[in-house]
């Protein structure tokens, strides 16, 4: 299995990740972590999954058209990621900031072999990005992450929902068949990674104590004070 490249130790900014099945909670946490860096007057920058301008209308018309195979698919997400780190979370990195990834590209290396790209030919594509200093894993049972997603959404999207594997007609089924198997994927990560595990049944205030606690072991936060000096590479 390849490993992704890791940080210089000369860079003195940080990269948190969470990752997840949709519906694990993540966001949340992650948007917590913000607020409580921000309120100590952190450095803090943050970052989502597929938000680059650059290619955010290409990728709108191609689900829109259902025009995606598998390749195209995977090659959008990750000039969307390219983009966003180029752009944004190198140079942060690079000037001393904490950057907050709400999904890095271990969601490509889950989603895109599950959709048939080889891992190799995916880990290749990132190859570019160092590993997050930090990267959470909010595990929750399949059912529970579906009953969260699915009891507030009227309908599902063709691609959110997986349609394009051919699972089944029903998009429902097809969504439960497509996070099963997206699920199993984060299994395969979780040690290869050294994904630090949130178990996402948990209450919110205790899952963001657990995260809080491993962050507070982790990192030396008073460096991270906007009136600190970091020295730019």
């Amino acid at each position: 299995m390849m490993m992704l490249a890791r940080k210089p130790k000369d860079i003195p900014g940080k990269l948190i990740a969470v990752e997840g099945l949709d519906g694990s909670g993540k966001s949340t946490q992650i948007y917590l972590v913000k607020r409580w860096l921000e309120m100590q007057d952190m450095k803090v920058f943050f970052t989502e999954w597929n938000s680059s301008a650059l290619v955010k209308k290409v990728t709108k018309l191609g689900k829109k058209e259902q025009l995606l195979t598998p390749t195209t698919f995977s090659l959008i997400h990750c000039t969307d990621f390219a983009d966003r780190y180029e752009r944004q979370i190198w140079p942060l990195l690079r000037a001393g900031f904490i950057v907050l990834a709400d999904r890095y590209m271990y969601t490509a290396f889950a989603r895109d072999v599950v959709r048939g790209c080889s891992h190799r030919w995916v880990r290749n594509l990132y190859g570019f990005a160092v590993e997050p200093d930090i990267t959470f894993f909010f595990k929750v049972p399949l059912e529970i992450a579906l009953d969260r997603i699915l009891s507030g959404r009227p309908q599902l999207k063709y691609f959110e929902a997986g349609m394009d594997l051919g699972l089944s007609n029903d998009p429902y089924e097809s969504f439960r068949l497509f996070q099963q198997r997206i699920h199993q994927q984060y299994e395969t990560m979780e040690d290869i990674y050294h994904f630090h595990v949130i178990e996402a049944t948990q209450t919110v205030e205790e899952q963001q104590q657990e995260v809080r606690d491993n962050i507070l072991a982790q990192l030396d936060l008073p460096r991270f004070k906007k009136h600190a000096r970091i020295r730019m590479l």
